[in-house]
């Protein structure tokens, strides 16, 4: 198993399209930088046959100290979600969507 990189992202972006290593690590910021800047405003991305992320409010609440029982107070926060496509969750799963049924799922992520 390996962690996916900005570094692996560029170069694959690199030996897959063509561009130059330099023009596909722009490229790969870009994009990077757009969904950044479109989640920060509150704004939903959806990347189609991928998923959705959001982002969600979390309200004020009261947490305890597991160690010493003490009640202190969390207060509220935006925190990034995410749902996987059906796409994403068949092949997660090792099941083979049909051509018809990766179409209707693309369809409803859009």
């Amino acid at each position: 198993m390996s962690t996916v990189t900005r570094a692996n992202l560029a170069e694959h972006i690199y030996s897959q399209i063509g561009l130059s290593r330099n023009d596909s690590a722009i490229l790969l910021e870009s994009v990077l930088e757009t969904i950044s800047s479109t989640l920060a405003r509150g704004e939903t991305v959806k990347l189609s046959g991928f998923g959705t992320f959001a982002v969600r409010q979390k309200g004020r609440r009261v947490g305890r100290n597991p160690k010493t029982g003490i009640e202190v107070p969390i207060l509220p926060r935006a925190v990034l979600v995410f749902r996987p496509s059906q796409i994403l969750r068949a092949r997660m799963n090792g099941d083979e969507l049909t051509n018809e049924a990766e179409t209707l799922a693309a369809e409803a992520n859009d």
